[in-house]
């Protein structure tokens, strides 16, 4: 397994792409363990600018492999997909009244 490892260790040569970012950096979390999941190498960097000099600007973002950003990008937009999805037939159900 280790053996596995070093074979799939990012080399700070391979050309990274962003496949995802956002102000909230839990979305980010959120994004990152789909990945993870999925068994794709990424790397979450933050865009954090100096606060005493841009307040309130940054966020975080989603590196991965060039070869693995098509898989990456798939699979976050059926995440987004069936997040929307859910939220939507939420706010068509009725609220239920037992109490």
């Amino acid at each position: 397994m280790a053996e596995r490892a070093q074979e799939r260790a990012p080399n700070p040569n391979e050309r990274l792409v962003q496949v995802f970012g956002s102000e909230q950096e839990s979305e980010t979390m959120v994004v990152k363990g789909l990945l993870d999941s999925a068994g794709i190498e990424n790397d979450l960097t933050s865009t954090e600018a100096q606060q005493d000099i841009l307040p309130g600007v940054g966020g975080t973002i989603i590196l991965v492999r060039e070869e693995d950003a098509e898989r990456a990008q798939a699979l976050i937009a059926e995440f987004r997909a069936s997040a929307a999805e859910t939220e939507a037939s939420g706010l068509n159900e009725e609220p239920q009244s037992g109490m």
